[in-house]
């Protein structure tokens, strides 16, 4: 049998909302780490990945609050670190998860320097610190990031037009490009995953005028951050196909959306006739790049978790029978995470935060759990980490002839 061995050790990973922005009207900086208790229970929360067969953790560090004017303190890291090792999981670190230093602006030509001398430093604390092979996103998210913070005026640097958003997002691929070459200063073998929304716009019934704009989006917008980062567009900041590396398609429910001009767009409701399968979408990221893949971020919301994950199981397996290279699915967060507007609980996480005792008890939503398991062991992946997950890594023919034996097909099927 022929031998594919994937790039994680799992075929299944994970990870922990760890945004840092400055937040809202009141421009107050947020930490979700601290707000979600992660920071309280790495160690427990490191464990219960472990337990699920996930060997692979999206992590935070939180610029803003290790750089202080060029200065760094990473040893706040340590408590994550110890957790890591300790359950055998290693991270992807998210180095700018939405938030900066407040002596930045990211527009300024100084960003860029900043941010490659902060990627630099902290590869330089973590590499030694953590297994490898390390994976590293510079920037989370960058075209979502400019939409939030250049048009929508949500998060800093609070820009409110369109132009603003275009420069944001220039800016943001600049400085990810040389935190790239930066880390792979300290580690030429480092991988990166550029992560953002895989998203589908369509115009209103009655609005054949938006129909232009809506493809736009779709077809141009959607894609720009990938293609400055492959080298496509604006070549002069210096991506290359090997600068993009590992593409992280995020997919939720509200990533197919009717066009509106002014301010976010209209989600799709799931019996609409205009959504498109997953399937068709991920080949349209995989024959722009043929680059390797994972579904970057995916969940789905209250009690449709399971029947979510079961519907993006068809749909990634569908892609593979297809051909694409699609390396893993990221269940994410691992524990929930706040609404960033109202503060409620959003219920899209592995497991639930339930207030108790004055702290955050962690409670699997169970029927989620439960589909994980399935497929685990449809795809013969394990359930649980052992000593050494890197002694059995996921082996990506298994997940190919599980494609192929389920005949897996895509459909518009959503939950």
């Amino acid at each position: 049998m022929t031998q594919r061995p994937g790039i994680f050790p799992t075929f299944f990973l994970s990870g922990f909302e760890c945004s840092t922005f400055l937040w809202g009207k009141e421009r107050v900086r947020r930490n979700l780490v601290a707000e979600t208790g992660h920071d309280r229970h790495a160690a427990e929360d490191y464990q219960r990945l472990a337990r699920l067969g996930i060997a692979v953790a999206r992590e935070g560090i939180p610029w803003p609050l290790v750089d202080q004017g060029g200065r760094y303190d990473f040893s706040g890291l340590d408590p994550y670190i110890a957790a890591m090792n300790a359950s055998k999981v290693i991270p992807i670190w998210d180095l700018c998860h939405y938030g900066y230093p407040d002596d930045l602006d990211p527009c300024d030509d100084a960003f860029a320097d900043r941010f490659a001398s902060y990627c630099r430093a902290a590869a330089e604390y973590v590499v030694p610190k953590v297994r490898g092979p390390h994976f590293f996103t510079p920037i989370n998210e960058i075209t979502f990031f400019s939409f939030c913070a250049g048009e929508w005026g949500w998060a800093a640097p609070y820009r409110c037009t369109r132009d603003d958003r275009m420069r944001l997002r220039l800016a943001l691929c600049r400085a990810a490009i040389a935190g790239v070459k930066a880390i792979r200063e300290v580690d030429p073998e480092a991988r990166m995953v550029h992560v953002d929304p895989l998203v589908r716009v369509v115009a209103p019934r009655d609005r054949p005028d938006q129909v232009e704009a809506a493809r736009h989006e779709t077809e141009v917008d959607t894609f720009l951050a990938w293609d400055i980062l492959y080298g496509r567009e604006h070549p002069e900041f210096g991506g290359a196909p090997d600068v993009l590396d590992i593409v992280g398609a995020n997919s939720y429910s509200f990533g197919q959306m009717e066009y509106r001009e002014h301010g976010p767009h209209a989600p799709l409701a799931p019996d609409d006739d205009r959504i498109a399968p997953l399937c068709d979408m991920l080949e349209t990221v995989w024959q722009r790049y043929r680059r390797p893949m994972i579904i970057g971020e995916t969940s789905g919301l209250g009690r449709g978790r399971a029947s979510w994950l079961h519907d993006v199981m068809c749909e990634s397996l569908a892609a593979v029978r297809r051909g694409m290279d699609l390396q893993g699915i990221c269940l994410f967060p691992g524990i929930d995470m706040p609404d960033w507007h109202t503060g409620e609980w959003v219920h899209n996480g592995i497991h639930d935060l339930v207030p108790k005792d004055g702290d955050l008890e962690r409670v699997p939503d169970q029927a989620c759990v439960d589909e994980l398991r399935r497929w685990q062991k449809e795809l013969n992946r394990v359930t649980a980490l052992d000593e050494d997950p890197f002694s059995d890594p996921v082996e990506l023919q298994d997940v190919i002839d599980a494609a192929h034996r389920l005949d897996m097909k895509p459909d518009k099927n959503w939950c």
